[in-house]
């Protein structure tokens, strides 16, 4: 006998047609969603800049919307997945250790078929001389007779190496065409600890004011004084009759100020404009008056060479380090009791036993750029374990390397930062 379902039997196959429905829905949204990840991805694009010594560019590359700059010599730039990056340049013009780093790395790199990119900088190619073979050998004969002062890229995506040199500049954009799935880390980031002080910090040019930077104004002073920084840096010029200021230099004034005389100005002159109409310029009297105000702060010159005049123009010399630019002022502050901050250039330029020299010369501080740690990493050690405090200034002058970044990365390696803006990391535990 045949039986017909009944009221209740149609609602539960109501139910299941509806679950069905329902699930077949949500299974096309998954897949949908998936797609339009791998969408997504396939719009990522690799962007290389490579610019040789003689175009003065500097060398960057771009994936997505993160974009690096690099140092001198090659930098290797590893894909990974979810869309992340890792990169390290390898000093190929001054260090014969980087040479050999760098091919035993990227013949690590090749074998395991890492989506990687290569791109020079500057001058990259010094010390490759006699390293022809083993570059050969990986599949890059061009990266092997690459000369002094080319641009050159490479990369190897979905297995096809790509090389390209030029004498000038090259431009590469790649289109990622498929999901990377390599977690691989050939470049472990390097951590290193440090006491947090105040006196790692130095507010340049006064620090940064309502978004405003290199005011070297009291306005500013003032502001940063009272977010944490207690080290000020300055620049330090003259006017058209010889008279000490603090300004960047005279076009930037010029434009802050938007004067349109003469340049440079007399000291009158100087002081009759205000930045941005806002903030007051400072003379020395100025700047005697606001340390004089402020006794626990520290003032830090730039751009004066004359360690002698300007130690004597100023309220204390026990707070005062002056930034040199030669080796003979270095010498001159030291026969005068002047606290010394020696820069990059005389720095570098020193042949012989560089932390000897600074020890006699009783040399505590140093200045140099951000973008040259990484290539002078044997240097920044051996002035770290001398004592001698290197501070980096071009914070905020490349993407991404603010003052967040120098404090979680290079802090440690370096003593501290000029830096524009105080950040919550920033502070002293003592």
């Amino acid at each position: 006998m045949m039986c017909f379902p009944g009221s209740k039997t149609k609602s539960i196959l109501y139910i299941i047609l509806v679950t069905f429905f329902i699930g077949y829905q949500v299974n096309a949204h998954a897949v949908k969603e998936h797609t339009a990840y791998v969408d997504d991805f396939t719009n990522v694009e690799l962007k290389l800049n490579s610019h040789s010594f003689n175009t003065h560019q500097r060398s960057t590359f771009t994936y997505g919307s993160q974009t690096e700059s690099i140092e001198r010599g090659l930098t290797i730039v590893h894909l990974q997945g979810d869309h992340k990056i890792e990169f390290k340049s390898f000093d190929t013009y001054g260090s014969d250790q980087d040479v050999v780093d760098f091919i035993k790395i990227l013949n690590k790199m090749m074998n395991a078929k890492a989506s990687i990119a290569i791109l020079a900088h500057d001058s990259a190619a010094a010390k490759l001389e006699g390293y022809q073979k083993e570059l050969n050998n990986l599949g890059l004969p061009q990266l092997s007779t690459l000369k002094g002062r080319q641009a050159y890229i490479m990369h190897h995506i979905d297995g096809q190496i790509f090389e390209q040199i030029d004498d000038n500049s090259i431009t590469k954009q790649i289109r990622i065409a498929s999901p990377i799935l390599d977690t691989t880390i050939y470049f472990p980031r390097e951590v290193y600890e440090f006491e947090d002080n105040i006196d790692r910090y130095i507010a340049h040019a006064g620090g940064e004011i309502n978004g405003v930077k290199s005011t070297n104004s009291k306005h500013a002073l003032d502001e940063n004084y009272k977010k944490g920084f207690r080290f000020f840096e300055l620049d330090i010029i003259e006017t058209s009759d010889g008279r000490l200021v603090a300004a960047h230099d005279w076009d930037m004034w010029a434009r802050f100020t938007d004067y349109t005389g003469t340049l440079p100005p007399t000291h009158a002159q100087f002081m009759k404009q205000k930045i941005y109409g806002d903030y007051t310029t400072l003379d020395m009297e100025g700047i005697n008056t606001w340390f004089k105000q402020h006794p626990d702060a520290t003032l830090i010159t730039d751009k004066v060479n004359d360690p002698l005049a300007f130690a004597n123009a100023f309220i204390d010399k026990d707070r005062l380090i002056m930034e040199l630019f030669s080796v003979m002022a270095v010498e001159k502050a030291s026969e005068n009791g002047i606290h010394t901050m020696i820069s990059q250039e005389p720095l570098l330029a020193i042949k012989g036993d560089k932390i000897n020299f600074l020890k006699v010369n009783d040399v505590k501080y140093a200045a140099v750029s951000r973008r040259i740690i990484s290539s002078q990493k044997k240097l920044m050690l051996a002035l770290r374990d001398a004592g001698i405090k290197v501070f980096v200034f071009n914070v905020n002058f490349d993407s991404g390397k603010d003052e967040q970044y120098v404090y979680d990365n290079e802090l440690g390696l370096v003593y501290g930062m000029y830096a524009d803006k105080w950040i919550t990391d920033m502070g002293s535990k003592n």
